[in-house]
């Protein structure tokens, strides 16, 4: 059977004031902000979504920012790095960058064979810039100061920490059909060959590390790909018959969702690549104005009057 998972989709994270998270990710980064919304579940908090020119699956971060949140902590059974693909010597200057904005990184490194450059935002939230191996030809989105010879292509991989690995590796390649690439120390890398790019997780063992705090600066899940709403469906009955709880189909008008805890505690989600970002703006209008979900459109100016005000 082919692989109906097609690597990441997107990582949900939280964040604190909404102008900071969005000011590094813009401005910084050099992202696109895709989408200007809000939660479904709580209308009154923005949701922004942070990505490629289009909002490509596997290039969108988003987030949930709420002033005076507390601090967050990360820990076991937590998505607790992201990974950003950015060219073949590109590293250097974004040290250059991130020491010029005070952005906190960390001294280059490799790891699987990659360099790799962490660093957090202004929220404490871990990332790290990648020089993968292959030529990600992925197009970058066009930004006046982050050139496409340096510019984040979208995700490389996510790290997840667990106090065991079985449970959560047995999910991603029996279920989701990934395949144990290779180890480092206490983190196994897994990849699924269904995509070139955004195609790897890593577990990292801790045994003794403690849960953590799903606040400020941590992932709050960690969404994977699957082509449209068939395989969407196919895949519920595979997490079903794997024993695990699962929603019903969402509809989160820019893609459907299914969500389950895997058994390492990781709040994961399924999404579909349809119908996209692109049926409530055009592509040159993408985050420009507050979106709404229909179901809020009445509340419009009540729901403005309580989100702060976004300078662009």
């Amino acid at each position: 059977m082919k692989n109906l998972i097609l690597g990441l989709h997107h990582i949900t994270a939280i964040a604190g004031d909404a102008q900071r998270n969005y000011d590094f990710y813009t401005k910084t980064l050099g992202l696109r902000m895709v989408k200007k919304t809000v939660n479904f579940d709580d209308p009154h908090t923005y949701h922004f979504y942070f990505g490629d020119e289009v909002g490509s699956p596997g290039s969108i971060l988003t987030f949930f920012p709420w002033a005076n949140v507390r601090q967050g902590k990360d820990g076991a059974g937590m998505a607790t790095e992201i990974g950003y693909s950015v060219p073949q010597g590109s590293l250097e200057f974004w040290k250059d960058r991130f020491e010029e904005r005070n952005v906190r990184h960390f001294q280059i490194t490799e790891q699987f064979g990659e360099r790799k450059l962490p660093f957090q935002d202004p929220d404490g939230l871990k990332l790290s810039l990648i020089e993968t191996q292959h030529n990600d030809e992925r197009k970058a989105y066009n930004h006046f100061e982050v050139q496409q010879n340096v510019a984040i292509k979208g995700f490389h991989s996510v790290a997840l920490s667990l106090n065991n690995n079985a449970a959560t590796a047995a999910i991603l390649t029996d279920v989701f059909g990934y395949k144990k690439l290779d180890t480092q120390g206490n983190i196994t890398r897994y990849k699924t060959e269904s995509v070139e790019n955004a195609a790897i997780v890593d577990l990292q063992e801790l045994p003794d590390l403690p849960r953590g705090i799903n606040a400020a600066g941590t992932n709050h899940h960690v969404a994977f790909r699957v082509k449209n709403e068939e395989d969407l469906m196919a895949m519920r009955e595979k997490v079903l018959q794997a024993g695990l709880q699962i929603t019903e189909k969402i509809d989160r008008n820019y893609f459907y969702s299914l969500y389950f805890r895997e058994p390492g505690g990781v709040l994961f989600e399924i999404a579909t690549d349809n119908p996209g970002f692109a049926i409530d703006e055009t592509v040159d209008e993408l985050g420009g104005s507050l979106v709404l979900p229909s179901r809020y459109e009445g509340a419009r100016e009540q729901i403005e009057k309580a989100l702060p005000e976004l300078k662009h």
